[in-house]
């Protein structure tokens, strides 16, 4: 699949925007703050529905404009189609084939991207939150009814937490509708975990591998699943929904005294593991950033077996961040099969033949020159 043409409307610091892309490598050149990136996230945002840098949506929409419009044409098992985001003060549309999508599931994985960007180096070393977006966004572009799961947890996550600051302050209080809300909350958390272990199992089969061959074949990369509950990885919806019904009946006192949910996928994590050690503690950086590159380089090979076409990389100002061992096994990885977008300030020291094919843009004040 590639993206042949992106127009982009009062978005960010650009006005207008009407441009054709090459179905392999496409660099977009510019120095900071001229619009690299934001034409990098409106590609992303077109697929998946959100930024990777904030969840701000106002931030999208240029000053002074009431909306913002990000269209573009997708090629996919050889037919083109159109897709478009609107953003306004009322909320945010979703159009696929000129339809208005009502339930983002049904829009999610039309088009399908991966993105690896300075911040996703921080996916080892970094919080939780990182790597739990990080599966939620790329299991929800595989496998899109995920999205509408997720969306439904965090909904009546938010009403249970709500509901549990008001017992704190009256622990007398009836405790029907938190039965309730549990009841509702442990269905989605179910559903989410089943299917966490389903993809995790996918991904290390993808990402070992590569791990091997980019530490020349010196390091094992192994990820675990740390979930808030005792329950073994492979465990089926209804084994897990057991269990989350007895901790939570056990754990209600306590969470009634926090006030807030203290088990379920919003607290879990993903672990990595380097020759038997945990990289985000005893890693070098080098470790660090080769785990980060094999767990991107795995996610275009796990889109391409579910989906059978190989997704959109997006490559935002991150092989700079990489040394040249490393720029070349993602290069080598990705030549002549994936449309790649590589965003940087220059393209010196960045010797590859990849880039020697490349269709060259300069972005300068939200204007491009090819």
């Amino acid at each position: 699949m590639h993206i042949e043409q992106l127009q982009l409307k009062n978005y960010r610091n650009y006005k207008e925007l009407d441009i054709s892309f090459d179905k392999t490598i496409n660099v977009i050149i510019g120095e900071n703050a001229q619009g690299k990136t934001n034409m990098m996230e409106a590609i992303y945002l077109l697929a998946v529905t959100k930024s990777h840098r904030t969840p701000r949506e106002k931030e999208l929409i240029k000053w002074d404009e009431s909306y913002a419009k990000i269209n573009g044409k997708v090629s996919k098992r050889n037919r083109s189609f159109p897709l478009e985001i609107i953003i306004s003060s009322k909320g945010k549309k979703a159009k696929l084939n000129g339809i208005e999508q009502k339930r983002l599931s049904d829009y999610i994985g039309a088009l399908n991207v991966v993105m690896f960007a300075p911040e996703d180096l921080t996916l080892v070393k970094g919080p939780p939150q990182i790597r739990r977006r990080f599966i939620d966004m790329e299991l929800g572009q595989i496998q899109p009814t995920y999205i509408y799961h997720l969306g439904q947890y965090q909904k009546i996550l938010k009403q249970r937490n709500h509901l549990l600051k008001q017992l704190q302050k009256r622990p007398q209080q009836d405790k029907t509708m938190l039965h309730v809300l549990t009841d509702q909350l442990v269905e989605h958390a179910a559903t989410l975990l089943e299917r966490r272990f389903v993809f995790l199992d996918l991904l290390r089969k993808w990402a070992s591998p590569i791990h091997f061959g980019i530490s020349r074949e010196l390091e094992s990369l192994e990820i675990t699943y740390s979930p808030t509950i005792e329950v073994s990885e492979g465990a089926k919806k209804e084994k897990i929904k057991d269990i989350y019904v007895h901790k939570f009946r056990d754990i209600e006192e306590k969470e009634i005294d926090r006030g807030t949910t203290l088990i379920g996928p919003h607290r879990d994590d993903l672990l990595f593991y380097v020759n038997n050690k945990d990289v985000q503690i005893y890693g070098s950086q080098g470790q660090q950033r080769t785990t980060a590159l094999s767990i991107k380089l795995a996610e275009i090979e796990l889109i391409y077996n579910e989906v059978g076409e190989y997704p959109v990389l997006l490559l935002d100002d991150v092989l700079s961040e990489l040394d040249d061992y490393r720029q070349s096994h993602l290069l080598n990885t990705i030549h002549g099969k994936v449309q790649t977008f590589v965003s940087t300030t220059s393209v010196d020291g960045i010797e590859h033949e990849t880039l020697d094919k490349a269709t060259i843009f300069h972005v300068k004040d939200g204007k491009i020159e090819t």
